[in-house]
């Protein structure tokens, strides 16, 4: 974004925020700007993004939505603010770290917890027409019905979305919040696990705490395996210089292997 664009903005929030001290960029992939805004009505995390239509700002418009439901494992947003330029999200500053989904970590029990937490969320009719689609051509014939399903999935599953405070842990970023099958969380949990540097039998022996695996049919778990594994090929093939989507696709394949056997 420009300059100028910019400017726009903070002007657009200051009324939420009143006099703006500082503003620290922070890393975010799905919108124009994140920062942590220290301003005069106490600090704020905000994401933006250009007013227009597409993907960015439809996630920000469910993300706004979503919130109140989320709001038991997830920041609180406080305000929301748009014009014909912008549309910007004001929330709550959460003081915690990362997870570490390391074979060693010790963060590895809160975040399990965490997913049954999020599991337990009631779905919200905001969501009723949140489809979880995005594995569907994917799919082998007819598999994709497995992962239909009426619970509300996070599935953006990663160490700086998962994260661990002195007393509690939080989801961050619901930007792309679904309706799907409840397994989907844990399976998604899984890939991020082996990536990390566990077995598929190790990985899958921490999805075991999650009440929505253990109940899951494993056809659907077999489907949904092999379907990560396509995507995530798909993405490397699509974009060969992002080494991470390489190692995304190969833990992924090491899951589907495992699960032939």
């Amino acid at each position: 974004m420009s300059e100028i664009d910019t400017e726009a903005l903070w002007a657009l929030v200051r009324p939420h925020t009143g006099e703006q001290h500082a503003i620290e960029p922070t890393r975010g992939n799905g919108s124009d700007v994140t920062a942590l805004v220290k301003c005069e009505h106490g600090p704020v995390f905000v994401k933006a993004c250009a007013n227009r239509p597409g993907g960015r700002r439809a996630s920000i418009v469910r993300e706004r939505l979503v919130n109140a439901a989320v709001r038991p494992v997830s920041p609180a947003l406080r305000w929301h603010a748009e014009n014909d330029d912008w549309i910007a999200l004001g929330f709550d500053v959460v003081e915690g770290r990362s997870s570490n989904f390391g074979p060693e970590s010790k963060d590895l029990h809160v975040v399990v917890t965490l997913l049954n937490r999020i599991a337990g969320l009631p779905l919200p009719s905001e969501a009723s027409d949140w489809r979880e689609s995005r594995w569907d051509r994917f799919a082998g014939d007819g598999e994709a019905a497995l992962f239909e399903g009426e619970s509300l999935l996070f599935t953006d599953i990663n160490p700086d979305n998962l994260m661990i405070g002195k007393t509690r842990a939080w989801a961050v970023d619901w930007s792309w919040p679904t309706r799907g099958a409840a397994f989907i969380d844990p399976a998604c949990l899984v890939v991020q696990l082996i990536a990390a540097g566990h077995t598929p039998e190790s990985a899958e022996q921490w999805a075991d705490s999650c009440k929505a695996w253990t109940d899951a049919d494993t056809r659907a778990i077999d489907a949904f395996a092999a379907a990560t594994a396509r995507m995530n090929r798909a993405f490397a093939d699509r974009n060969p210089t992002a080494s991470w989507l390489g190692a995304m696709a190969d833990a992924a394949q090491s899951w589907v292997d495992h699960r032939a056997r």
